[in-house]
Formats: C-alpha cells, structure tokens, sequence
C-alpha cells in the first residue's frame, strides 16, 4: 500500500518537509508517481529499521499484515542455518566468512555476492543497533535462488559495522530472496521478530540455534515481543 509523504512523516513522527530531506539525505525510498511522491509501507519500515528511527506502531502493524503472504522467520532460519563462531576481525572479513557457509545452489558466485554486499554496506551500513545487522542485497533477482531463506552468523568476536548506536556487531541476519516482494516481505517479518528483547538476549549470549529457534517460534505464534526501542539518531 502505498503512503503520500504527509502520510509517511505522520508515521515517522517528524514534519512533511523533514521527510523530504530525508530523501535526498539519508536515502529514504521515495518512488514519484503522477507528479507526486510516495512511499511503499514495507519499504519505509525496512529503511526506519535500518535508520534506527522509531516509527508509529500503526506501520507495524500495517507490515505485518504484509508480511502475512512471507514464510516465517522460524522456517527460514532452519533452510538457512543458525552458525555459531563465525570469524573476521573486520566487516568485510566477517561477510566473507559468513557467505562461505550459505546454503547456495551450486554454481553460485559467492564473490559476486560478497561484492555486492560490500558495496551495499558503503552506502549505509545494516547494522540496525544493539549488536545486530542485517546485511542484504537491494536487487535479489540477481542472486537466481529458487526459495528464500534467512541464515544467522553469530560471530566469534563483535566487528565494528557503522551501526547507528556505535556499538560492534555480534548477530548477522543474511536476507536472501528470488524476488523483491518475497525480499520485503521477509525484512518486514524479521524486523518485527527483532523487537523483541528476549531474543536480542539470546543472539547476544550466542545461545544454542535450538533456543533461538525456539523464541523466534514464540513470537511469531503470539504476534507479541518485549518491545525494544528503536535508537534515535542526532539531528
């Protein structure tokens, strides 16, 4: 569903204008259409996500409903894989390691998608806060995979990543989809499983992938998380 810009700052909480900027300055996806601009509900959560910005619980919501057509987190994360001591003392060391262990067809080019990866972090990094990121590919057609799946590299030493808190990276979350609507569909769900303190907890203390499982399996049959709040960046 589509949101006119007013309709977006409501969301967001700041001022038409702002959002404008927004645009322009931090790469809000805007899409300009009959002489006017607007915004994709799952595309402004999955970038206020990434921005750390704190959004109206109605866009949630709205996302959810979006991301009802997506399999759950839980069934992609078991055709991903959870992987424990993953290493790399830098972020580009650390999505190398992490794509030598994806479940890929063969045949697949893993420098191509560890290419595309980095180049996706120069123009802003996924690290979303609190020791997570969620590196992804903007275009995932390119990768030519036949289902999606969602794999966690929980790393053997955090890895400076740019996040918007500052703080280092432990947990990576490889989104890789066929399509772009399977794409947002999935960062849509995943978004709205990370909220959730008890599972932050766990990628943190790198609890076994049966626990992990377990609580993200919890959230998502409840459609309830212990919130946790998204980190404001400074104007």
């Amino acid at each position: 569903m589509r949101l006119t810009m007013r309709e977006a700052a409501s969301l967001l909480g700041v001022s038409e204008s702002k959002t404008q900027r927004w645009v322009e300055e931090r790469g809000l996806p805007a899409h300009r259409w009959d002489e006017r601009w607007y915004v994709n509900r799952v595309e402004l959560w999955e970038w206020a996500v990434e921005q750390g910005i704190p959004v109206s619980r109605a866009l949630l919501e709205d996302a959810g409903r979006d991301r009802d057509a997506s399999p759950r987190v839980s069934e992609l994360l078991r055709a991903g894989g959870i992987y424990h001591d993953v290493p790399g003392a830098t972020k580009e060391d650390a999505l190398r390691s992490f794509v030598e262990r994806l479940p890929l067809p063969e045949g697949q080019d893993r420098e191509f998608l560890l290419d595309v990866l980095v180049a996706r972090e120069a123009l802003s990094s996924t690290g979303i806060g609190d020791g997570i990121a969620i590196p992804h590919v903007r275009n995932p057609i390119l990768l030519h995979v036949e289902r999606p799946f969602v794999a966690l590299a929980l790393l053997r030493q955090p890895v400076t990543f740019g996040a918007i808190d500052g703080l280092p990276v432990h947990a990576l979350f490889m989104v890789i989809s066929p399509s772009v609507s399977d794409h947002l569909g999935i960062l849509a769900r995943l978004a709205f499983v990370l909220h959730d303190q008890e599972l932050r907890t766990l990628l943190r203390a790198r609890a076994p992938a049966d626990r992990i499982l377990e609580r993200v399996e919890i959230v998502e049959s409840t459609r309830r998380t212990g919130e946790y709040p998204a980190v404001r960046p400074s104007t």
